[in-house]
């Protein structure tokens, strides 16, 4: 009796096994196996891709997006296509900014020591309080700092979306065939920086 038992239970779990087994797709594991591209092969990285502090081999560095429409100050109006050739600094601030204030004095010095160089620094002006979008208040702050480097005013943010930037400041360096090969957010890390212009322009 206790083996006949034994044998229909056996028979039930082997009938529920197979039922259970057959509910559930076997697995396409071919699906899961990574896809690796050719060696050698560059993947030019987006935006959104770019990692900060992290000099951007040229082969993967993304285009920088043109500067949208805004007032220049100090400058005519530029273009990357103009400024080909020649490495670039966009250094994203505003002049309430504390800490934007407090890059102000390395971001000259690299002017000032390589403009001769082959470098242009560009202060794209977004603002962030209201007194910032006044035009005239950014005429009067711009020499009131100090900043004999080509400004231009990004009030509707254009640029700053182009660039997808979240904070300031925010310092992008562009080599010279305008393409993004640096990314630094906030203050520091200015002998770094530094190192990357004098990399690129001596590319």
């Amino acid at each position: 009796m206790i083996k006949r038992i034994t044998l229909i239970s056996l028979v039930l779990v082997m009938a529920f096994g197979a039922v259970a087994i057959g509910r559930y797709p076997r697995k396409n594991w071919r699906s899961i196996v990574p896809v690796s591209r050719p060696a050698g092969a560059n993947r030019v990285l987006l935006l959104t891709d770019i990692k900060t502090d992290m000099l951007i081999p040229a082969g993967s560095a993304p285009a920088a997006p043109e500067f949208a429409e805004g007032i220049w100050i100090n400058s005519e109006p530029l273009t990357l296509k103009k400024l080909s050739g020649r490495v670039v600094l966009v250094e994203f601030w505003t002049f309430e900014c504390y800490n934007c204030r407090n890059t102000l004095p390395t971001v000259k010095g690299w002017d000032t020591k390589y403009r001769d160089r082959g470098l242009t620094v560009v202060g794209v002006h977004t603002p962030e309080t209201d007194s910032e979008y006044n035009l005239n208040n950014v005429r009067r702050e711009v020499p009131t700092l100090g900043i004999k480097y080509p400004v231009v005013t990004d009030n509707d943010y254009k640029t700053w979306k182009a660039y997808n930037v979240e904070a300031w400041p925010t310092i992008f360096v562009l080599g010279k065939q305008g393409r993004i090969r640096w990314l630094h957010v906030g203050e520091g890390s200015y002998d770094d920086t530094e190192g990357v212009i004098k990399a690129l322009l001596a590319e």
